[in-house]
């Protein structure tokens, strides 16, 4: 084979072998720093397959620049940006990596739990500047508290096991279904789930349907005293909302690995001593990374040989509902 497969992500080298050796021709058009996709000038003919991530996508108009196009891949879980109808429309194929960053994501979803709470990062800054006395404040612990999860998928349930097992903390959840396969408490709302917890994780799809599902109403129900983790999308969390319930400790804080128009950050919330931002990394470990690039070759590689894929997208993600 020797299929043309168009990167809208970057493969690490050491990948990138296989690729070339299962008869796939890499052609690169990254963008440093941005969320959408580049097409050569004049389109893209004898282009057969496109690997993205969900916050960047594939177009019905990207598509249209694609007349060779036969799959596009997600690399991981999300797909929010790709048109599914002009994909089914076209006959062209999608995938998706999910299964593959699970662990990954509820492991830095803990990492940024446990810094904001007992919040390592300002006191690390402390003792740097040499304040070790005033640096010791007295923050909550962790264990014996009540975790809300939005959106109980693999990452939400790995968060929810780790949070019940290893802290002893009680567990609700909310849904747009109640989850007959699990015996965690199941709110009807958002708000009703913030008003219960104290500490809330967002973990729901991305996409129209959950945008801005984290408002004020949620924000205000969490409390002072209450802290949002956010491992989802940056568009699920209204930013306004949340810089206005920071800046007036609304909120006792919140940790973000994902951001609203990332990689763009808001000069109010990088002000703010009461959050932490990390690059969007949770489901960048060289465990994760392994997965994702390995159910990619082989969903392409099944596909190019006339095999059923293992991960096809087939419909809308079922999304969280308020």
């Amino acid at each position: 084979m020797n299929i043309p497969l168009l990167l809208h992500v970057d493969i690490p080298p050491a990948f990138c072998l296989g690729f070339e050796q299962a008869g796939f021709r890499l052609v690169r058009m990254l963008r440093e720093n941005d969320r959408s996709p580049i097409l050569p000038d004049g389109g893209a003919p004898g282009i057969q397959a496109v690997l993205t991530i969900g916050s960047i996508g594939l177009s019905a108009a990207d598509m249209a620049a694609l007349p060779d196009l036969r799959m596009v891949c997600c690399q991981g879980v999300g797909y929010e940006k790709v048109d599914l109808q002009a994909a089914r429309e076209r006959g062209i194929a999608v995938t998706n990596g999910t299964g593959t960053n699970d662990t990954s994501v509820a492991d830095h979803a803990m990492a940024l739990l446990a810094s904001i709470v007992r919040d390592v990062a300002s006191l690390d800054r402390g003792v740097r500047r040499g304040i070790w006395q005033q640096a010791r404040v007295t923050r909550p612990q962790l264990t014996g508290k009540r975790l809300g999860i939005v959106g109980l998928g693999n990452i939400g349930q790995k968060i929810a096991q780790r949070c019940a097992r290893g802290f002893d903390m009680a567990v609700a959840y909310h849904n747009r279904q109640v989850r007959p396969d699990c015996d965690w408490l199941y709110c009807a709302s958002v708000t009703e789930l913030a008003q219960w917890a104290d500490f809330l994780v967002v973990c729901t799809p991305g996409g129209g349907e959950t945008r801005h599902i984290i408002d004020r109403q949620v924000l205000a129900a969490l409390g002072p005293e209450g802290f949002l983790i956010n491992v989802a999308r940056g568009s699920v969390v209204d930013t306004s909302a949340l810089i206005d319930s920071l800046q007036r400790r609304a909120i006792a804080g919140a940790a973000l690995d994902v951001v609203e128009n990332e990689p763009a950050v808001p000069a109010a919330l990088l002000a703010l001593d009461n959050i932490i931002i990390t690059p969007h990394v949770g489901g960048r470990s060289p465990e994760a990374q392994e997965a994702m690039f390995a159910l990619v070759l082989d969903n392409l590689t099944r596909y190019f040989s006339g095999r059923p894929v293992l991960t096809p997208v087939t419909e809308l993600p079922a999304q969280s509902r308020r």
